[in-house]
């Protein structure tokens, strides 16, 4: 073989190297941006398995675990907020299934220091008012902003956030305003962050993009919780990708506004259980892309 044709077959194969390198390289860099666009860690409102968490909160919580779920928000049921455990020990079992208890809905007007203290003490991020309910006034919501921000500085006193939670009340005018604005207008933005409910707001005739926009990080965390093609009722959650509600878009916009923890939430059971609409939920939840 003379010296050229060693030389071209040198060329040749460096070159074929390169290409396929490069072919390579393409997909890995594809792949990398197709997981950055999904969402890491999601979670799940204890509330969508209550009756199950009251017969077996451990066995459950193995089962949430075992679905993909790597975040809790719990509330405040009979057995509390940590279901019959203590505050350590909860957090201890957290930690064997691979999940973090993020939040809580809780009282806020019983023993809320103590709560604060021990949500703190096991590194939860927030403790949530679930509902304050339909008001007569405005002044009325208004007395509810101040005592937010009562709590959120008591939070902010043990290193944790408050937050509120929206129903779809707050969206329907109480004397020519919206009380959700009202309490949005009057907290102190130090202390107090709100969880939007994105089924609430839809129920409540609104559109969640629009609140996101008008209030960049202030909505810090949200329900995922979808609603049936055109429902009249109330109460209308299904299993998050069969509903109306287009979470790729308002959750994309929701992560460029501040955005942080992503709870899916579930109050309907058409046909179904609700583990097994859990299971369904979070397998959406692995698909979505923001």
């Amino acid at each position: 073989m003379d010296h050229n044709r060693r030389k071209f077959l040198r060329q040749t194969a460096g070159l074929t190297s390169g290409i396929a390198l490069a072919s390579i390289s393409g997909n890995l860099f594809e792949d990398m941006l197709e997981q950055k666009k999904k969402i890491k860690n999601f979670g799940l409102q204890l509330w969508s398995v209550r009756d199950d968490m009251g017969k077996d909160p451990r066995g459950t919580l193995k089962q949430i675990a075992s679905f993909g779920y790597k975040q809790i928000e719990s509330f405040e049921g009979a057995k509390g907020m940590f279901w019959g455990m203590t505050n350590k020990e909860f957090k201890n079992y957290m930690d064997e299934l691979g999940m973090t208890i993020v939040s809580s809905h809780c009282d806020m007007r019983k023993d809320f220091e103590k709560k604060a203290a021990d949500a703190s003490a096991i590194g939860m991020k927030y403790l949530m008012c679930p509902y304050v309910g339909p008001q007569k006034s405005i002044d009325e919501f208004k007395k509810y902003a101040d005592e937010f921000n009562t709590k959120g500085e008591v939070c902010r006193k043990n290193g944790i956030r408050f937050g509120y939670h929206n129903h779809d009340y707050s969206f329907k005018e109480v004397d020519g305003q919206l009380p959700q604005d009202v309490m949005m207008k009057n907290t102190d933005p130090s202390l107090v962050d709100f969880e939007m409910d994105i089924y609430w707001v839809v129920t409540g005739g609104q559109d969640p993009q629009e609140w996101l926009k008008k209030y960049p990080s202030r909505f810090r965390a949200c329900h995922v919780k979808d609603r049936i093609k055109n429902a009249t009722e109330h109460d209308a959650s299904c299993v998050l990708g069969e509903g109306s509600i287009n979470f790729p878009k308002i959750l994309k916009t929701a992560k460029s506004l501040g955005m942080e923890y992503y709870i899916v939430e579930h109050e309907r059971w058409d046909n179904t259980t609700p583990v097994k609409a859990a299971e369904a939920d979070a397998a959406y939840m692995k698909k979505i892309k923001i």
